[in-house]
């Protein structure tokens, strides 16, 4: 059974905290009856609300803060004219459909307007265009993985 104190999930707390860390989002919030969990790596509160006007605070998750720092340490520096980013939250597909080829792949040289990826938001589906044409350099999304508005996607020099 989970682990609990004073009314706080702390193993769903971790395995939102582990979510973040696998995904490179910055913020996670999952909602069930009358519980909301909020954790997030850009601020240093997290919560834990039970009924909407009694908020019950966590102490911060020390653990993917100091685990995503060096995550950052290491990406490359990208041009942004050359990133490709997301237009929505949503689930990213590399594939029109399950089992079928990925739309782009490393290495691969795209037209403008090529579909690079689909983002499903709200049960439809977003293709997600070349906004110019080059070759993928990079593809920093996994197949079926969460992404956030604004995240980088695609690097297309």
């Amino acid at each position: 059974m989970a682990e609990k104190k004073n009314g706080i999930d702390q193993a769903l707390i971790r395995d939102l905290a582990n979510i973040l860390n696998d995904t490179d989002l910055t913020e996670i919030e999952v909602e069930q009856e009358d519980l909301r969990i909020r954790v997030s790596r850009a601020g240093n509160t997290q919560y834990v609300q039970a009924p909407i006007a009694a908020p019950a605070y966590a102490a911060p998750a020390a653990a993917p803060a100091a685990l995503a720092a060096p995550a950052a340490a290491a990406a490359p520096a990208r041009n942004p004219a050359n990133t490709v980013s997301a237009p929505m939250v949503g689930t990213a597909y590399m594939a029109p459909a399950p089992g079928a080829r990925a739309f782009i792949e490393i290495g691969a040289t795209v037209k403008e307007g090529q579909t690079l990826l689909i983002i499903e938001a709200m049960k439809t589906m977003n293709q997600i265009p070349a906004p110019k044409s080059g070759k993928v350099t990079e593809i920093l999304v996994e197949d079926g993985s969460p992404v956030e508005y604004g995240q980088a996607l695609v690097v297309v020099e």
